[in-house]
Formats: C-alpha cells, sequence, structure tokens
C-alpha cells in the first residue's frame, strides 16, 4: 500500500523540498499551506499523489477540516511532518514587539499543537491503528542565538511537545520524533550568507547547507517500521557555530 504524509509549511524552504523528496519516494503526500499557487507549484508533475489543502495551521477549525479530507480521500495517514514555522527580527527581550510575539507563537506553537492534535486522532480511529508524527524543531532547541528570545522559546515548546506525544503515543502505534535542523539554505536562513549576530557581538557569515539533506533526513525518519524511532536528530552545516557556540 502507498503510504502517505501530509506536510505543513509545504509552499517553500524546507516544506517544499521534502515534500518533493517523498514524492520522488512513491509517497502521496498531502501539501499544507496558506498559499494554493505555491502549493500547486509544490506538486508540480506529481498531481496524481498530491492532495492541495490551503490552511492557516492557526486555525483550528480549518486545521480539523484539512486531516477529515485527507481520511475521507486517502482512508489514512500514515506520518505527519509538523513543519510550519516563522521567525521575527533579530532583538533583545525588550525590543521585541509583544505582537509579534503573539503571531509567532501562534504559528509555531499553537499550529504545531493543533496539527499533532489532528494527527494523532487521526492516527488513533484509522485501522490499522497508529502512524508517526515528525515535528520540526531547531538547533535552538539546544543553543539559542543571540536576540532570539521569541523563536528560542517556540522551539523549546515544539521539544515538549515531541516528548509528551511520544509518551501519549506508546499505546496507539504512534511514534514521535524531531529533526532539529541549522543553518538549511532557504530563503528564512538566506541572511546567514550576509551575517549574522555572534555571541561575541560581532556579525559573521556562516556555513549553509542544502535543504535536500534535511529532506533525505525526514524521508529516513518516516521510512523507519514503527517499532522503531529517531527521537531527535539534529542536521546542520558542518561547520556552523554550534558546538561550542557562544
Amino acid at each position: 500500500m502507498t503510504q502517505t504524509i501530509l506536510i505543513t509549511g509545504a509552499s517553500s524552504g524546507i516544506g517544499r523540498t521534502t515534500a518533493r523528496a517523498f514524492l520522488d519516494a512513491g509517497w502521496r503526500v498531502a501539501l499544507v499551506g496558506r498559499r494554493e499557487d505555491a502549493l500547486r507549484e509544490t506538486a508540480e508533475g506529481h498531481d496524481a499523489d498530491t492532495l492541495i489543502l490551503p490552511t492557516d495551521v492557526t486555525d483550528e477549525g480549518a486545521v480539523t477540516e484539512t486531516f477529515v479530507k485527507v481520511a475521507q480521500e486517502w482512508g489514512r495517514l500514515d506520518a505527519l511532518f509538523n513543519n510550519a514555522g516563522m521567525n521575527i527580527g533579530d532583538g533583545t527581550l525588550d525590543e521585541i514587539a509583544v505582537e509579534d510575539f503573539r503571531r509567532l507563537i501562534d504559528t509555531n506553537v499553537t499550529g504545531m499543537f493543533l496539527c499533532a492534535r489532528a494527527a494523532f486522532g487521526l492516527m488513533r480511529r484509522q485501522d490499522p491503528q497508529g502512524g508517526r508524527i515528525i515535528n520540526n524543531g531547531s538547533i535552538s532547541a539546544h543553543v539559542p542565538r543571540p536576540g532570539s528570545a521569541a523563536y528560542t522559546m517556540s522551539k523549546h515548546a515544539v521539544t515538549g511537545l515531541t516528548r509528551t506525544v511520544s509518551l501519549d503515543g506508546r499505546p496507539f502505534g504512534i511514534a514521535c520524533g524531531q529533526i532539529d535542523i541549522g543553518n538549511a539554505l532557504t530563503d528564512m536562513a538566506e541572511k546567514m550568507t550576509r551575517g549574522v549576530p555572534q555571541a561575541d557581538g560581532s556579525r559573521k557569515v556562516e556555513p549553509v547547507m542544502d535543504a535536500s539533506h534535511v529532506a533525505s533526513s525526514v524521508l529516513h525518519m518516516a521510512s523507519l517500521p514503527l517499532d522503531a524511532n529517531v527521537q531527535f536528530m539534529t542536521v546542520m552545516a558542518s561547520a556552523m557555530p554550534f558546538v561550542g557556540r557562544g
């Protein structure tokens, strides 16, 4: 039976690259994002194996409806790549606008919770029972960058979600893991090539890696049998400042 995965944030960046990797590997992929036209670009050449599902992941009703559509169309969901996220500009705590903080948390935490919740319910009810949820964390869940309080807080919350879903999913055959990414070259990370703040107060260009390495890592995690799980994986540009940062 062809395996199925739903990928959030599939309209660009890591989400788009990962979706195409799964399609090339023979999976059916449900593409979730706000912009339908961009989702269709992601799906180009794979129309028969994709579902285009424009969705605001911060909207509970929209998320519920999206997962219902997947169940109706495919009958089951084998995996969720909980990838949608955002960042805001660098700034110390007192420089972060509360409105920007709330907007980030709504996407990075509430949106991830809503999608994990919907996937968990579907995987629990389907026959055969079970599935896998992969959350997109960040190396910021281990070591923060200067001026990143809002983003770092959100990624610590993702780690908490990963650990609890791993535990709560055991009776239902639902595995959960997290991929923590460092300096994959996407539009969000392009600033690394121009210089970003360092712990010593300087700004430096940092090494980056191709986003395809993230995609192949997620594909590996999702392809394991459900009696095996990658709980946490860190994939990063080898020479970026992570080990020993600060």
